[in-house]
């Protein structure tokens, strides 16, 4: 599932033929997908302007004129296109329909955009953008791990006293939001954090120097475009790179990285994941 840096990179692709245009015509072309779409959700984007386009967590938010925010969640295999526009060197035209084209927009500048997702996982949802964060997906997320409100001293207080592995603390979206289980386990292997350390027992140094690990992590992958695994594509078609960075996810049997470790890359699970990390410099 795409985490924070795969829906970063989709904002950021979708903002130069979205955030302040509007949307001439939307089509739905079945009513559901994870869940029903809501009523006439064709009719209520239909002429609608874009007045910002924003993210949450591993949601991308567009709030529009309308006083309405659309809510988009990409799911296991949901994929955005930008079509009629350019992007960098290449023009992309619009392309037949395929298959799995769910929601279609047509934008007033030209641009198509597309929702494209195999396997149905994704969400969309419409609600009132005053109350938007009261949304059933958006309420009880934590912070987010670029905000102020994430911060050292937080994630002290949140993790003291929790009996759970760090890797499941740092998954809880109630914790922080947008956390998926490449980056922490990249997170804590640059910590040197066993992902089987219980989170109430890492000292409060340790876990404040998890907060800027995290970060510098988060912005490395949305620089790279995100992590191409198996479906994640950006706006423009191409993949993601961070996944030729990865220092231990996917990399079991590999020798470890860190200067002067003699340890092999190891993969347990936790919780129905895969945790991959160095048994001997992640303590």
């Amino acid at each position: 599932m795409p985490e924070l840096p795969e829906v970063e990179t989709v904002r950021r692709g979708l903002l130069p033929v979205m955030e302040g245009q509007d949307i001439a015509s939307a089509q739905v072309r079945r009513p559901d997908l994870r869940w029903p779409f809501p009523p006439r959700m064709a009719e209520r984007l239909s002429g609608q302007h874009v007045v910002r386009l924003r993210r949450r967590s591993k949601y991308i938010l567009a709030d529009l004129g309308s006083g309405e925010t659309l809510i988009l969640h990409l799911g296991m295999s949901g994929r955005i296109l930008i079509s009629g526009q350019m992007q960098g060197r290449f023009h992309h035209h619009h392309p037949a329909p395929e298959k799995h084209d769910h929601v279609v927009l047509d934008m007033v500048n030209g641009a198509r955009v597309t929702f494209n997702d195999a396997r149905r996982f994704g969400a969309m949802d419409l609600a009132p953008t005053e109350t938007v964060e009261d949304h059933p997906l958006l309420a009880g997320l934590g912070p987010e791990p670029f905000g102020n409100a994430f911060h050292e001293d937080y994630l002290v207080a949140r993790l003291r006293g929790r009996n759970t592995p760090i890797k499941a603390a740092l998954l809880d979206q109630r914790v922080v939001a947008g956390l998926g289980n490449i980056y922490v386990s990249e997170a804590l292997f640059r910590a040197g954090i066993s992902p089987r350390r219980k989170a109430g027992r890492i000292a409060a140094p340790r876990v404040r120097a998890l907060v800027p690990i995290i970060r510098d992590v988060l912005s490395e992958a949305i620089e790279a475009g995100g992590s191409s695994l198996r479906d994640h594509r950006q706006t423009n078609g191409e993949l993601g790179y961070f996944q030729h960075a990865f220092r231990v996810y996917d990399r079991e049997g590999h020798a470890c990285p860190t200067p002067g470790c003699t340890g092999t890359i190891a993969r347990i699970v936790q919780s129905g994941r895969s945790s991959f990390y160095c048994p001997s410099c992640q303590r």
